[in-house]
């Protein structure tokens, strides 16, 4: 019960925190207002990670590298953490158990980043039938325009259904591919004997 609890705490806190990074990458990528207060609440929350990181990773063309990097670091050691408080004696140093394990991480850090893509989604729906001209608007609207962009002919009696087509397959991606290569990789785990 306690190793079952550690490990839903682990995978929270771990899951909130990248989820801020990959809020600080995206935000970045699409240059929201510095001074937005999501902005500012992001980048307070893990500037404390970010900044050392970044005397050591500098920026790649223009993307911040050592933002994108500490979220898959951060979902690689949320892995081993629920792995090693498994029943089951995991042998992670095994060639192929880190490799599956850091396949893992990219996994996570990609489904976390649909899951991050469908809420701005569903964010954005509600903001313009509630408040269409909230400070958040602008920002939610750079984040989700490349995404709905291929979707913007589906409107139907002047009501625009890209936001449903959009979530829609983000589920399909989620469902499919993600949880098929997710129970793969695990597979790859090498159980120690």
């Amino acid at each position: 019960m306690f190793a079952e609890t550690l490990q839903f705490l682990i995978k929270t806190i771990s899951g909130l925190f990248v989820l801020v990074l990959l809020m600080r990458f995206y935000l970045q990528v699409v240059r929201a207002p510095f001074r937005h207060p999501l902005m500012q609440f992001v980048i307070a929350v893990s500037n404390f990670a970010v900044l050392p990181l970044r005397r050591v990773l500098p920026a790649w063309r223009g993307y911040d590298t050592a933002t994108m990097v500490l979220a898959c670091v951060v979902a690689w050691l949320a892995m081993v953490l629920i792995l090693l408080l498994n029943p089951l004696p995991y042998n992670l140093l095994h060639p192929q158990s880190v490799l599956a394990l850091c396949l893992l991480a990219l996994l996570e850090v990609f489904s976390l980043s649909l899951y991050l893509l469908q809420g701005a989604v569903m964010v954005q729906a509600i903001l313009s039938w509630i408040s269409p001209y909230n400070g958040l608007t602008p920002v939610l609207d750079a984040l989700t325009r490349p995404f709905l962009r291929p979707f913007r002919k589906a409107v139907i009696g002047g009501v625009d259904l890209s936001p449903l087509v959009l979530l829609l397959l983000i589920q399909v991606i989620l469902m499919l591919p993600v949880q098929m290569l997710e129970m793969s990789f695990l597979m790859q785990l090498k159980i120690a004997v």
